[in-house]
């Protein structure tokens, strides 16, 4: 969206904290945090440096000298915003902004931004203000300096009243219950479209990963869609589903989800679960890497840890995806490419140029078509939703009557059994 507002001059610091043991690599953390700048298009990133620390300082973040070194580079620069890469508590927030006369936002702030610029969905809008509300919530100390009590009544038996603090946390509270109901029927009609998805005889495969994996590209190449690409952090906020017909003949519905990032926003975390919540009844997931990442390791951890958390995909089979192995040098390439060859669900891609996606539809199709079990299932007369499922599944082989309901015949997978079990 063009806009005629100057852009904002920014400057990225990332700490690098000696006794930080979790600490990542220092270059590839800047580069991931111009990169988060970068996505904002109202931002024009004007300069960024590595901050080494022995450790962090609990009123100013960085020690005397270093911020009078930063205060006069800043100046020269005519920056307007400084982001940092990592927590900033609010009393540091304040005193910086107060010592360098400039706005300071963090890395929570940051991710913040961006998933407010790019929400589209009715869901996605409200997930968004959510979390940032309760991130302001905790900053209200940067707004109000003065504590002093307001007067409750005249001051003589209304009591102290309450802090202009308290009473702008109570607003926010207020706001965000408003929030939560009308998100709860957003989730609500989801619900039911996913119910009647369910009907449909589809298995689901969703695309999982880091952000900029690759996964929008790779969704297009599978779908003939054209959901945005961009060489950009968080290029898809909103989870779209396309259905796709596999070289096998059979059908799927695949998904394709918000990326993840390592040191995620705890209030991001819990507003997006919904979102998530197509991968948690996902068939099959696909952990879409970009293996010519230098951090490609670290961010695959990153993802792990974060769907663990979550619940997501708990009992779905997993395939590895290791994507822009165009990217990868011709030497390095090879061995990858071995690498994959002789492990099981791991293959390499390049979701750009098409390069083994075969293979990879064809594993695809493989690990959708489990063995099927026989059973028989006495169902009882008011077990009526059970047994409409088990026909829209196309699950039934035969049925019987008794005097207590009926004997259903089906035959089913392990997972379609799980699902049955659920209802």
């Amino acid at each position: 969206m063009q806009t005629d507002e100057p852009a904002t001059r920014a400057w990225v610091l990332c700490p690098d904290v000696k006794s930080d043991r979790d600490r990542r690599d220092a270059a590839s953390a800047l580069e991931e945090a111009v990169s988060l700048a970068d996505a904002l298009p109202s931002l024009v990133v004007c300069g960024a440096e590595v901050v080494r620390l022995p450790r962090m300082h609990p009123g100013m973040l960085f020690g005397k000298g270093k911020i009078a070194e930063l205060k006069e580079r800043l100046a020269e620069a005519e920056v307007d915003l400084v982001l940092i890469d990592g927590p900033v508590g609010p009393v540091q927030q304040r005193n910086l902004e107060k010592e360098w006369k400039v706005k300071i936002l963090d890395r929570t702030g940051l991710i913040l931004e961006i998933f407010g610029d790019r929400a589209r969905t009715a869901e996605g809008v409200l997930q968004v203000e959510m979390a940032a509300l309760s991130y302001q919530r905790t900053r209200l100390v940067r707004a109000w300096t003065h504590l002093e009590r307001q007067r409750g009544g005249f001051g003589f038996v209304g009591g102290p009243g309450e802090t202009q603090i308290e009473a702008d946390r109570r607003a926010i509270d207020d706001q965000l219950l408003r929030l939560k109901r009308q998100l709860e029927k957003v989730v609500r009609t989801r619900t039911l479209h996913r119910a009647a998805r369910a009907k449909v005889p589809y298995p689901i495969v969703a695309l999982v990963g880091y952000t900029n994996a690759g996964k929008s590209t790779l969704f297009n190449r599978l779908t003939g869609a054209d959901v945005l690409v961009k060489d950009m952090l968080f290029a898809t906020l909103d989870p779209t589903m396309r259905r796709v017909l596999l070289p096998s003949g059979d059908e799927v519905i695949l998904s394709d989800t918000v990326g993840f990032i390592s040191d995620l926003p705890t209030e991001l975390v819990a507003a997006f679960r919904a979102t998530l919540e197509e991968v948690l009844d996902a068939d099959l997931i696909l952990h879409v890497r970009d293996i010519s990442h230098p951090q490609s390791a670290e961010q695959a951890r990153d993802v792990t840890a974060i769907l663990a958390s979550l619940g997501v995909g708990e009992g779905a089979p997993l395939i590895e995806v290791w994507n822009k192995i165009d990217k990868v040098e011709a030497e390095a390439r090879a061995a990858l490419e071995v690498t994959a060859a002789r492990t099981e669900n791991l293959f390499a891609v390049s979701a750009l140029a098409g390069e083994g996606l075969d293979r990879l539809l064809d594993a695809v199709a493989e690990v959708l078509r489990p063995q099927r079990l026989s059973e028989s299932l006495d169902l009882p007369h008011g077990a009526g939703r059970q047994r409409a499922w088990l026909y829209a599944q196309g699950l039934v082989q035969g049925e019987t009557q008794t005097e207590d309901g009926a004997r259903i015949d089906v035959l089913w997978s392990a997972r379609q059994k799980e699902r049955f079990s659920r209802l």
